[in-house]
């Protein structure tokens, strides 16, 4: 049988989704450049840990282009790649490595090609950008973060 949601796992989806958009302001100059390092991004590796994350991580991006004002298409786009990411992510949660792969590939796919289509910025230099700032927010801070958080036995409901 399935496990359903509960009160705990609905309040840390809650929790994640206002880190993520927390985040995307406090660091808003960085989020939205042409290299887009968003500190946020730093928590798309959470559903290695916990399912809950994965409705969190989608309502939080889905919130933050929001208030931000991003195009539809980003709004759109962007909170669904972020969605596809977080579910890839929990997919491959037994190799970390390679689930921190999937926010990577994934943004840096759809996020390149809707710049290209919404800005027409060159398409592989979108996807590149993309994905070198993805690159770095997941392998440099997001493994850390769930190592750190499984050291320190903290639990994500």
């Amino acid at each position: 049988m399935k496990k359903q949601f509960t009160i705990q796992s609905l309040a840390a989806g809650g929790i994640i989704a206002a880190l993520y958009v927390a985040l995307t302001l406090l660091f808003a100059p960085i989020s939205f450049s042409q290299i887009q390092f968003r500190i946020s991004e730093t928590l798309t590796l959470l559903p290695v840990l916990s399912a809950s994350s994965v409705p969190g991580l989608f309502i939080g991006c889905l919130v933050a282009n929001l208030i931000t004002g991003q195009p539809w298409q980003d709004v759109v786009f962007g909170s669904l790649a972020s969605l596809l990411a977080a579910v890839l992510t929990r997919r491959f949660r037994d190799r970390l490595w390679l689930a921190a792969l999937m926010p990577v590939a994934v943004n840096a796919l759809i996020i390149g090609l809707m710049l290209w289509l919404t800005y027409g910025l060159h398409p592989y230099i979108s996807i590149l950008t993309v994905g070198a700032g993805q690159a770095l927010v997941c392998y440099l801070l997001g493994i850390p973060l769930v190592r750190l958080m499984e050291n320190r036995k903290i639990q994500v409901p």
